[in-house]
């Protein structure tokens, strides 16, 4: 290891001992060798991200490098990810990449949504040419907050109040517990200067209402750890979503079976479980079959063919259809 001078080596304070330990744990059951790749944006939550993983990762017998992806919505957005580029080399991360992606503003997901895919589409790929075990992406618990908030707000469900996953396939958070307070200070500490990402105070974006005006009316009113509540809720969603999972694949091959141009399902068997499971086994259906995210309206007409059965005609759903056929509820292909 390169020696560096005491007076250019940041000092251990609380911050930074506390990022260095987030990004420890979340890969903590990577092999030697591998390579983990950080999502810089050069924002404070990702540079702190970056700088901690360059902490870590030769201790832990791991690689690290860094992906920065260019959406190229604002000005001067390719001298941004060039300074991201640098600061991610300056703090001991190789290799890395800057990654030019396309985002069509009048896209159906919207501005916010196609960047988002847009953005995870080059993530992979870099992954995926690079060999890499994991991508880190530097959402704190501030973001878990907002997105359950978020959530809540849409009436979305116990999916969107799960908020995000710490670890998901290829990607890990390891900061989800970690206050964007402290990966300002870790920066500050570090001697790191971030990015501050206009669009952060863009109050034309519903996140950014929620982090700048929600939130702290929520905070003055109710007292402090509003967030740290959300992101508990999150947390607990989010096991109780997967006890339900399991529920679902230990009933689900006991209650279908094969039909001409589709699936059907017992309806004395759907009745026999509680509403919760009813709901999630038609979607789990839906989903699995015809490959459709029923929503809340869609998953109860369904269910008034097995609870409230009066002879209706079938039903046209998103991709297939649902009809009631004496004993069994069958979902056809449309």
């Amino acid at each position: 290891m390169p020696f560096e001078p005491e007076e250019r080596r940041p000092r251990l304070t609380p911050a930074i001992a506390d990022v260095r330990r987030a990004v420890r744990g979340a890969c903590s059951d990577l092999a030697d060798g591998c390579l983990v790749l950080v999502a810089l944006s050069g924002g404070a939550d990702s540079l702190a991200l970056a700088a901690a993983t360059a902490f870590e990762a030769p201790r832990a017998g791991l690689r690290a490098g860094a992906v920065i992806v260019d959406h190229g919505l604002q000005d001067a957005s390719a001298e941004v990810a060039e300074r991201a580029a640098l600061r991610a080399r300056e703090v001991g991360l190789d290799p890395v990449r800057v990654v030019r992606v396309h985002v069509d503003p009048a896209s159906p997901e919207g501005p916010e949504g196609a960047a988002r895919t847009a953005r995870y589409a080059a993530l992979a790929a870099q992954a995926s040419d690079l060999g890499a075990a994991a991508v880190l992406l530097a959402h704190t618990l501030d973001d878990q907050a907002e997105t359950v908030l978020l959530g809540l707000a849409r009436g979305s469900g116990a999916a969107s109040l799960q908020g995000m996953a710490a670890e998901a396939g290829l990607y890990r958070r390891p900061l989800l517990g970690i206050r964007r307070a402290t990966t300002r200070a870790f920066c500050d500490d570090a001697r790191l200067e971030p990015w501050h990402d206009p669009q952060n105070a863009d109050l034309s974006y519903a996140r950014v209402r929620v982090r700048e005006r929600a939130l702290p009316v929520l905070e003055a009113e109710l007292g402090p750890g509003v967030a740290e509540a959300l992101a508990r809720t999150a947390e607990q969603l989010r096991e109780d979503n997967a006890a339900f999972q399991q529920m679902i694949e230990e009933t689900i091959e006991d209650i279908v079976e094969h039909v001409e141009a589709g699936i059907a399902v017992s309806v004395s068997a759907l009745e026999a479980n509680p509403p919760a499971l009813r709901g999630r086994l038609v979607r789990y259906v839906a989903l699995a079959e015809f490959g459709v995210a029923l929503e809340r309206v869609h998953v109860q007409a369904v269910l008034r063919l097995v609870t409230d059965w009066r002879g209706q005609k079938p039903l046209d759903l998103p991709g297939f259809t649902a009809a009631r056929e004496g004993a069994l509820l069958v979902l056809r292909g449309a």
